[in-house]
C-alpha cells in the first residue's frame, strides 16, 4: 500500500491546488450533441470520495448502491459524495463529510492522496473526485435512507482498461452513450465509470 500511495500522489492533482472550474471531462465527451442543448450557464459544485482500502489480496475500491426510493439516481452505483455546502470550505471537506454521513467513514480513517480531474455530469454538476486511502479496520455504518449496500471491487480489475465497455440508452429524444464496467453482477456506469477511466489513464501515465 505504501508503493500504491506514492504512485497515486505522483499521478493525481495535488490536494493543495484548487480544482479547475472548467471540467476536465464529463458526460458530454461521448455525447457532444447534448452540449449546446443541455449544458447550463452555471454548474453546481459537488465532490465524491474514491475510497481505496487495503486488503490481504490487494487494494479494493468501495462503492455504494443507492436506495431504490431516492428521487435522483435511485438504485445506481456511485462513490459516496454530494453537493458542496456553504460550510464545507472545499471539495475535500465535502467528500469527507458526505462519506461519513452515507457510510460512517470518518475522516480519521482516510488519507487523502490527491484529486482526479473535475467531471461534468449530465445533471449539471461539476464533480471533484477526491482519492483517499482508507484504513482497513474501518467499520461501515450505512445511512439506510440513502445507501442500500456497500461493496468492493479489486483495484486491479478497475485499472484494466479492457474491462470497460461503451453502452447506450434512450433518454427522451436523445440516445446517451456512456462507459460501464462490470464486476460480479455489479454494473458501474455513467459518471462513476467516467471518473474511474480518468484514474486508469493517470495510472497508465497518459
Amino acid at each position: 500500500m505504501r508503493e500504491l500511495r506514492a504512485r497515486l500522489r505522483d499521478r493525481l492533482h495535488d490536494v493543495a491546488l484548487s480544482p479547475s472550474k472548467e471540467p476536465a471531462r464529463g458526460d458530454f465527451d461521448l455525447n457532444p450533441e447534448w452540449r449546446e442543448r443541455l449544458a447550463p450557464a452555471e454548474l453546481t459544485p459537488a465532490a465524491v470520495l474514491v475510497p481505496i482500502v487495503g486488503r490481504i489480496d490487494g487494494p479494493a475500491v468501495l462503492f455504494t448502491q443507492r436506495t431504490s426510493h431516492l428521487n435522483a439516481h435511485a438504485g445506481q452505483v456511485s462513490f459516496p459524495g454530494g453537493r458542496l455546502e456553504p460550510h464545507d470550505g472545499g471539495p475535500i471537506a465535502a467528500a469527507l463529510r458526505e462519506s461519513e454521513e452515507e457510510i460512517g467513514l470518518g475522516p480519521e480513517h482516510v488519507d487523502v492522496v490527491g484529486l482526479l480531474g473535475t467531471y461534468q455530469t449530465g445533471t449539471n454538476y461539476i464533480v471533484t473526485p477526491v482519492v483517499g486511502m482508507v484504513s482497513p479496520n474501518f467499520v461501515p455504518e450505512l445511512d439506510e435512507f440513502e445507501v442500500a449496500e456497500l461493496f468492493e471491487v479489486p483495484l486491479d480489475h478497475l485499472l484494466d482498461r479492457s474491462n470497460f465497455v461503451r453502452e447506450s440508452r434512450d433518454v427522451g429524444e436523445f440516445t446517451r452513450v456512456f462507459h460501464a464496467v462490470y464486476y460480479e453482477g455489479w454494473r458501474i456506469w455513467g459518471a462513476t465509470a467516467g471518473m474511474l477511466l480518468d484514474l486508469v489513464e493517470r495510472m497508465d501515465g497518459e
